[in-house]
């Protein structure tokens, strides 16, 4: 059977909605080290659509306040007592550089820095609006024998 997916960099992408997506966008770029793509900005100040990069992943955002089709079946995590219905997960090169700068921006570690085998050294953090990331240099496509 032929893949499925189309031949490209990333063929997921998760998508977040932020009620100040500028901030957000900012702070994922200084914080996670993500790098903006694209920002189409909204008539009051808002983000109508953003694509930020980190290596060859993506995630896309936009303003919570954009009700299109998409935004009305997205809750923020506090409309929700800070459950998630899924993560983010960013796999780095060196999780306790980005480790000080999430306890430095002052973001709430949620699973403490953890070497749970060579290889998988991580936390899990949530960003500036509730957000649940796992960031580790676990990579999931290296194979194991």
């Amino acid at each position: 059977m032929p893949p499925m997916a189309k031949d490209t960099t990333s063929t997921v992408t998760p998508c977040l909605r932020y009620r100040d997506a500028n901030r957000a966008i900012a702070w994922l770029c200084d914080v996670f080290g993500f790098e903006k793509r694209l920002v189409l900005p909204g008539p009051y100040g808002d983000v109508l659509h953003a694509q930020l990069t980190f290596g060859n992943g993506m995630i896309m955002l936009a303003s919570a306040s954009v009700q299109d089709h998409f935004g009305k079946l997205i809750r923020m995590p506090d409309e929700i007592g800070g459950m998630q219905t899924q993560t983010t997960c960013l796999t780095v090169r060196d999780a306790d550089a980005v480790y000080q700068r999430v306890k430095r921006a002052n973001a709430e570690i949620v699973l403490d820095m953890v070497d749970a085998e060579p290889g998988m050294r991580g936390f899990t953090c949530r960003d500036l609006e509730g957000h649940v990331w796992s960031i580790g240099e676990y990579d999931p496509w290296q194979t194991t024998d």
